[in-house]
């Protein structure tokens, strides 16, 4: 029996991606006559229509988009097999592709990327910064090799390696009657002014957790997209906020004219954990451990 090849599961999945002949061919560095082609040629071995081809743009097939999907994950597991066979020769060298939230990249890369090329030169790191579910799609896709989640999260059934934990911080306009205190207790926490990131961050739902709140206890009529809103907006008198130890020293916060009081949860989810999630196939567990101890040794306060 005759099998695809993967340079054709290639063009299909760079075709469904671009929905566009010409783009697909130039990310497959071939012509368009030679994209077709291949393409034409898995249609035929499979004898199923994968695209609805126009003469403005080209759909996928219901069950071109299944055998797609099907086709990222042989090309996800046929490349890490090539990363476990360099890993092989040399576990601290070649490219890796790490996925970060945008409640750590910020925080956690300007102090652990230094330490990563003195003390792993020959290790290439390729970052990827975007929302935790999106993420782990791309992580499922072969897109990128590891991700650095916040836990508690739904990661798929992909592994996963916790390397440390960090409290919440509250963060309040400096006038606000709370700056008083030496701590806060999440039962103090005025609701009503509480300022949160908008769904799909998962320190949303985490912030929440830790104050023992329902996740629709927060001021509806203002959400922001990102950390650095959120520290405006509590710099502005415009409500508080929770933010992670680790942005505590950043740059972001300390010159914020803001207060800032440690959170004092007795909730069971009172801290969030960092971690790195990866797929089962993805064998560079040597490269896995020493990035995790550098992760884990460097100091973020």
């Amino acid at each position: 029996m005759k099998l695809p090849t993967l340079r054709q599961l290639h063009y299909l999945t760079a075709v469904i991606d671009e929905k566009h002949f010409g783009k697909a061919a130039e990310r497959c560095h071939v012509t368009q006559s030679t994209l077709s082609a291949g393409i034409q040629d898995l249609e035929d071995l499979l004898e199923v229509s994968l695209l609805e081809r126009t003469n403005r743009k080209v759909l996928s097939t219901p069950i071109g988009e299944e055998i797609a999907a099907r086709a990222r994950q042989i090309l996800s597991l046929s490349e890490d097999l090539v990363d476990l066979a360099q890993a092989e020769k040399n576990p601290m060298s070649g490219r890796i592709r790490i996925g970060l939230i945008p409640t750590i990249s910020p925080f956690l890369l300007p102090k652990t990327l230094p330490v990563i090329r003195r003390e792993l030169p020959d290790l290439e790191l390729i970052l990827v910064e975007d929302q935790s579910e999106r993420l782990l799609d791309q992580l499922e896709a072969g897109n990128v090799d590891v991700v650095i989640l916040a836990f508690p999260f739904n990661i798929r059934g992909l592994n996963q390696r916790k390397i440390f934990s960090e409290r919440f911080w509250i963060a309040l306009p400096k006038d606000h009657r709370l700056c008083k205190q030496e701590q806060i207790k999440a039962e103090e926490i005025p609701v009503k002014e509480l300022l949160l990131l908008a769904e799909g961050h998962c320190l949303r739902e985490h912030a929440l957790s830790a104050c023992e709140l329902p996740l629709s206890a927060q001021r509806r009529s203002v959400q922001a997209t990102s950390l650095y809103t959120l520290i405006e907006m509590v710099a502005s008198g415009m409500g508080i906020t929770l933010i992670p130890e680790m942005a505590v020293n950043s740059d972001m916060v300390k010159h914020a004219d803001i207060c800032l009081k440690p959170l004092k949860s007795a909730a069971v989810q009172s801290e969030r954990e960092i971690g790195l999630v990866w797929r089962p196939s993805f064998r560079r567990t040597r490269t896995l451990d020493r990035l995790t101890e550098i992760l884990g040794s460097v100091d973020l306060s």
